[in-house]
């Protein structure tokens, strides 16, 4: 193979001595095998689920850059405490980046791989944040034609998780759902779905201008928590809709506890028989994610019948099996520029990625703040 396709990578390493490196390393690009192809990368977004593995608990605050303006180094102390915690990954670089988009540059002989040269096609394959990815042609998703590598970019991570969320509603038996930093592009993707397939949601935000762009596509129930009805305004959304199921980004704090409660009133409305156990109606909570920091705090006032749990993608995407997979990654390539469509604050190369002013704004993982990687130039 042609040297061509060697390429700049994005590499994250965390040293013994508790610092983090953030480096552009040049790697070779390895020729595909008869069910490979090779991928020119020119779009990556930076999702909350990358940034564990960038920034590796460091305090960025601490960030110093050296070298070149095309070949930046980032280094940034990481907390005492919580340098042993890493330890599985010292002074191992470690590439970054779990889905993106690009153009197929290059193809083994299977005509199933020979079938996606010059294509756009989307890919969860890790280390995305390269100028080149070798991976099997069966992990690719075909992009219609038309579409952009930017605006398949994030075909795999937010909507697969936003059509999980209502597949898990419907295994489970539920009838209606809550979803929490509900503004963000996954949220706008949900309430898109749940407006396609008849599924009332009962959005969670934190700001009225959130709650305003939310109803601006279509959505009934969108509760702020910065307003002093909350309580009141969720509870009135959850009577409605019958929703006993929520998915929560944030993980720390009341917010769970907050819902849970507010399911009880809800629940208690409808009517029964006291019971000092509380409602007999199950009310299940799980966090997908971990936007607020500190503990998850519970006040139990929503009676015995409730549970709270993690879910994540691959084991929920094991669960339903290949053609479970395979029928909503159809879904959501014929729909990538509607209710798949994201959106990007800015877009940026791999140099321009390791800058300090750009890593303090997609650090923060604020809502309408998320950044698209373009490693192509």
């Amino acid at each position: 193979m042609s040297d061509t396709y060697s390429g700049l990578q994005l590499q994250s390493t965390v040293t013994s001595d508790g610092v983090l490196e953030l480096a552009l390393a040049e790697v070779d690009t390895p020729e595909p095998g008869s069910g490979e192809v090779v991928i020119r990368v020119e779009a990556a977004p930076i999702n909350p689920s990358d940034l564990g593995l960038l920034l590796g608990f460091a305090d960025m605050a601490t960030a110093e850059v050296s070298g070149s303006a095309e070949r930046p180094v980032v280094r940034a102390n990481i907390p005492e405490n919580l340098v042993s915690n890493l330890a599985g990954r010292f002074d191992e670089p470690m590439p970054v980046g779990n889905e993106g988009a690009g153009v197929v540059v290059a193809a083994g002989s299977d005509p199933a791989a020979q079938a996606l040269l010059g294509r756009v096609v989307g890919i969860a394959g890790g280390a995305m944040y390269s100028q080149y990815r070798t991976v099997k042609a069966s992990q690719c998703l075909l992009l219609p034609e038309g579409t952009t590598p930017a605006e398949g970019a994030s075909c795999f991570v937010n909507p697969l998780t936003a059509l999980g969320m209502v597949e898990t509603m419907r295994m489970e038996g539920h009838t209606a759902l809550v979803h929490t930093a509900a503004a963000s592009n996954l949220g706008q993707m949900l309430q898109k779905i749940c407006l396609d397939d008849g599924v009332d949601l009962v959005n969670v935000v934190r700001k009225p201008e959130q709650a305003a762009l939310l109803r601006g596509i279509g959505a009934t129930y969108a509760c702020d928590s910065s307003q002093p009805s909350f309580m009141d305004d969720l509870t009135d959304a959850l009577e409605a809709t019958g929703a006993t199921l929520a998915f929560d980004a944030t993980g720390g704090g009341k917010l769970v506890s907050q819902i849970l409660s507010c399911m009880e009133v809800a629940a208690n409305r409808s009517g029964g028989d006291y019971s000092r156990y509380g409602s007999t109606t199950h009310k299940q909570v799980y966090i997908y994610g971990g936007l607020e920091r500190s503990p998850t705090e519970l006040t139990r006032n929503f009676g015995m019948a409730w549970g709270i749990g993690g879910w994540l993608l691959t084991p929920f995407l094991q669960k339903i099996g290949r053609e479970g997979m395979q029928r909503l990654r159809d879904r959501v390539a014929s729909e990538i520029t509607t209710t798949f469509a994201s959106h990007y604050a800015k877009e940026v190369s791999l140099a321009q990625a390791l800058q300090r002013d750009a890593i303090s704004v997609y650090g923060k993982q604020a809502t309408g703040e998320k950044y698209l990687i373009n490693p192509s130039v």
